[in-house]
């Protein structure tokens, strides 16, 4: 989604290579109110868990006009940017390309997990001649916090299997076994059934050099979607978290969506949706920290 005219989504298109999936075994065993997300996909050869084949039930959402209910009232305005929040590049032999989606740091145990929307990562390779890198807090041609090298994702079986637009989230690995990204930038807190509720929205449109913010409601769409009604949110901006509970001095809070879903995140500017974020988000969660201290043991 670019701007006005234009029917698209808020992810850059992928180049259409992409690398080995591992799938988790898609779980949906019910879980009181948690603080994390879990199921799975890891881009590394020959490691394969059971796909589930259960059908995944479709939510039909009825388009409307302006799904927030009226017009936005606000318009995300450009900042110098938070921490644990940054843009995706594109990477060729070590050389960064262009940014193209956004994703947060997301609190686990290893510190090296971000999370972003599924759609971002489809078609993309992580080798080194074509890879991902993340770039926290960058801004205005600076890297504040370096660059961390993407080198796992984790998606969901149910979007591997027809791109649900309820399970359009992803987890990545970034940087080195041993490296901790969290540890230089804080990270955010994965909140699962929460209400819809009011939120900061942080992401990177393409054409910019610097992020947006926009704090405004996020309300229900359907009974497993968030929509929020903020203008400028333009192609680059999938992936960017949707935060509440934000503490002022850090800018960290509880992360309870990513732009994406339906309409991959939306088709206008100034409408902007989420997966609510589920049970099978924390299965997705569990699954990449496990393979991640496998790795690293």
């Amino acid at each position: 989604m670019i701007s006005g005219d234009q029917d698209m989504t808020k992810a850059s298109g992928p180049p259409g290579v992409s690398g080995e999936a591992w799938v988790r075994r898609a779980l949906r065993r019910p879980r009181p109110v948690a603080r994390a997300a879990a199921a799975l996909t890891v881009r590394r050869p020959f490691w394969m868990v059971g796909i589930m084949l259960t059908a995944v039930g479709a939510c039909v959402i009825m388009p409307l006009s302006r799904a927030a209910g009226d017009p936005a009232a606000k318009r995300g305005t450009p900042f110098t940017g938070t921490a644990a929040v940054g843009a995706l590049f594109t990477s060729s032999n070590g050389h960064l390309g262009s940014h193209f989606c956004t994703a947060s740091v997301v609190d686990s145990p290893a510190g090296n997990l971000l999370v972003t929307a599924a759609h971002c990562m489809e078609g993309r390779s992580l080798a080194a001649a074509s890879g991902v890198v993340f770039a926290p807090g960058y801004h205005d041609g600076t890297f504040p916090f370096g660059t961390w090298t993407v080198r796992a994702t984790y998606v969901d079986s149910a979007w591997l299997k027809n791109e649900s637009p309820n399970d359009d989230v992803a987890f990545l690995v970034a940087g080195q076994p041993g490296t901790d990204v969290q540890r230089q930038t804080g990270a955010d807190t994965l909140m699962i059934n929460e209400p819809a509720q009011t939120v900061r929205v942080v992401g990177y449109p393409d054409a910019a050099n610097a992020p947006l913010t926009c704090t405004a409601p996020a309300r229900d769409f359907g009974p497993s979607q968030l929509v929020f009604g903020c203008d400028n949110y333009t192609n680059g901006t999938s992936g960017g978290p949707f935060l509440a509970n934000v503490d002022p001095r850090t800018g960290e809070g509880w992360v309870i969506g990513v732009i994406g879903g339906y309409q991959q995140g939306g088709d206008t500017p100034d409408v902007s949706y989420s997966p609510r974020f589920s049970t099978a988000v924390f299965d997705l969660y569990e699954t990449a920290v496990a393979a991640v201290a496998a790795s690293s043991g």
